[in-house]
C-alpha cells in the first residue's frame, strides 16, 4: 500500500509540474480567449541559423546578429564567411545597395582566413568602387582563396584603373592563395606577368579561367598557363589570344580533357580589326584530344569581317551570332559545323534564310537548340526545318515577326504543324508590346 502511495504521489507532483510549465506557456486573456506564446527562437539550433543566414545579404546578415547572443555566434561562425560577395557602388551614382564599408573593414579583420570562395560585385561604371575593390583585394593576405570572380555590371570599372594598382592587388592573392582553382577576371586590366605568378603559385589547382576582354593579355601569356597549367577543365577568352599552338598546347598529353572552350570574337570598330586564321589540323588534334568539349563561340562582328570565318570544318558546339549576319555566313556555317548543337541568329538583312536552315537541319545532326530574332523564314520552309530536325529540337525560340505566310501555311496553322513535328505543344514568341 505504501509502495502504491508513493507511485500515485510522484504521478500527482508530476501533474503538477507538466501544469506549472503549461501555465507559463499559455496567458489567458479572458475566458474565451487563449495566446499561445511562439517558438524560442534564440534557442534555435545553429545549424538552422547558419542555413538562413547564408541566404541573407551582408547588411541584413549583421542585423540579425544583434538579436541575441547565440545569433552573433553563428554571425562569426568561420562557415559563414568560406563564400561571399563583396557587392560595392557609389550612393551618389546608383541606386543599389552596396556593402557597408564599416561591415567590409569587420569582415576583414574577422574573417579574412575564413574566405575562401570569393566574388567581388561592381554594380555602377565608377573608378571609385572598382578602387575599393582593389582596396579590399590588397588586404586579404591572410586567406587561401579556392575561386575569385572579379564582376563588372557596367563598363569601364576595372579598365579605368591604373594597370599598376590593380595588378599589385591582384598579386597578392596570387601570392598568398596556393589552390586557387577558379578564377574569373573578365574586362580588367590583367597582363602576363600577372598570369605567370598566377601560375607559378596555382599551376597545380586551376580548374577554370575565364578572362575576356582583357587587352593586355598576348598569346604567349595565355599559352603560358596552358603549358603550366595541365588541370585546365574550361577556359574562356577572346579570339586575338586563340592561336594554333594554344590549341596544340591543350592537346598535349599531359594536359587534361577540357570541357569548355568560350571563344568571343569582337569587333568594335568595322574594318579596324584583322582577324587571323586557326589551321584546321589545330581543331583537329584538340577535338582528338577533347572530342566531348563544348566549344562555345560568341560573335559580334559586322557582315564584312566574316571572311577568314567558316571557310573549313570547325569543332564549335554552341554558336551566337550578336549582330546581323548574312546568308551566305550562315550557309557556310550549315556546311562547316556538323557539331553543332545550338545556334542563335539575332539579326539577318531582308532576304528569307529557308535554304540555309535546310542546310542546317541536313549537315548539323546533333542541332537542338535553336533561336531566331530578326530575320525572314517562309513558313514552309520553317516546318520542312523542323520536320527534319524532329523531336531532339529541346528549344526553339521564334519570334512571331520571322515567320512568313505563304500559299502552304499562315500564321494560325503553322502552330498546329509544329507542334505536331515537334512531339509536344509549339508556339512561337510574341514581341512585348510595351
Amino acid at each position: 500500500m505504501k509502495r502504491g502511495r508513493k507511485t500515485n504521489e510522484a504521478k500527482s507532483s508530476s501533474s503538477e509540474e507538466a501544469t506549472e510549465k503549461e501555465s507559463k506557456r499559455h496567458k489567458v486573456v479572458d475566458e474565451k480567449t487563449i495566446v499561445v506564446q511562439g517558438p524560442d527562437w534564440a534557442n534555435l539550433l545553429q545549424d538552422i541559423i547558419l542555413q538562413v543566414f547564408q541566404y541573407l545579404p551582408l547588411l541584413d546578415r549583421a542585423h540579425a546578429s544583434q538579436v541575441c547572443r547565440s545569433w552573433n555566434q553563428v554571425f562569426h561562425m568561420p562557415d559563414l564567411w568560406r563564400c561571399f560577395e563583396f557587392e560595392l557602388n557609389q550612393p551618389a551614382t546608383s541606386y543599389l545597395r552596396a556593402t557597408h564599408p564599416e561591415l567590409i573593414k569587420q569582415i576583414i579583420k574577422r574573417h579574412s582566413n575564413h574566405l575562401q570562395y570569393v566574388s567581388f560585385k561592381v554594380v555602377d561604371s565608377s573608378k571609385e568602387s572598382a578602387e575599393a575593390a582593389c582596396d579590399i583585394l590588397s588586404q586579404l593576405v591572410n586567406c587561401s582563396l579556392k575561386t575569385l570572380g572579379l564582376i563588372s555590371t557596367a563598363r569601364p570599372s576595372f579598365m579605368d584603373l591604373p594597370k599598376s594598382h590593380f595588378i599589385s592587388a591582384l598579386t597578392v592573392v596570387f601570392v598568398n592563395s596556393k589552390s586557387l582553382s577558379s578564377l574569373k577576371i573578365d574586362d580588367t586590366p590583367v597582363d602576363d606577368p600577372s598570369l605567370k605568378v598566377l601560375v607559378a603559385n596555382n599551376s597545380d589547382t586551376l580548374k577554370l579561367l575565364k578572362m575576356s576582354s582583357c587587352p593586355h593579355v598576348s598569346p604567349a601569356g595565355i599559352l603560358c598557363v596552358a603549358d603550366q597549367c595541365h588541370g585546365l577543365r574550361e577556359l574562356a577568352l577572346n579570339y586575338h589570344l586563340l592561336s594554333d599552338e594554344l590549341l596544340l598546347a591543350l592537346s598535349s598529353e599531359k594536359h587534361v580533357r577540357l570541357e569548355h572552350l568560350r571563344i568571343d570574337v569582337v569587333s568594335e570598330n568595322p574594318g579596324q580589326t584583322q582577324f587571323h586564321t586557326i589551321q584546321k589540323s589545330s581543331w583537329d588534334a584538340f577535338i582528338k584530344h577533347s572530342p566531348k568539349v563544348n566549344l562555345v563561340m560568341y560573335f559580334f562582328l559586322y557582315e564584312e569581317e566574316f571572311d577568314p570565318f567558316f571557310r573549313y570544318e570547325i569543332p564549335v558546339t554552341h554558336l551566337y551570332f550578336g549582330r546581323s549576319v548574312s546568308k551566305d555566313v550562315l550557309g557556310r556555317v550549315g556546311m562547316t559545323c556538323p557539331r553543332l548543337v545550338e545556334l542563335v541568329v539575332c539579326a539577318n538583312g531582308l532576304r528569307p534564310l529557308d535554304e540555309e536552315l535546310i542546310r542546317i537541319a541536313e549537315r548539323c545532326k546533333y542541332l537542338s537548340a535553336v533561336g531566331l530574332g530578326e530575320c525572314e523564314v517562309s513558313c514552309s520552309a520553317f516546318v520542312e526545318f523542323v520536320k527534319m530536325c524532329g523531336g531532339r529540337l529541346s528549344q526553339l525560340s521564334i519570334m512571331e515577326e520571322v515567320l512568313v505566310p505563304d500559299q502552304k501555311y499562315s500564321l494560325e496553322q503553322i502552330h498546329w504543324e509544329v507542334s505536331k513535328h515537334l512531339g509536344r505543344v509549339w508556339f512561337p514568341d510574341m514581341m512585348p508590346t510595351w
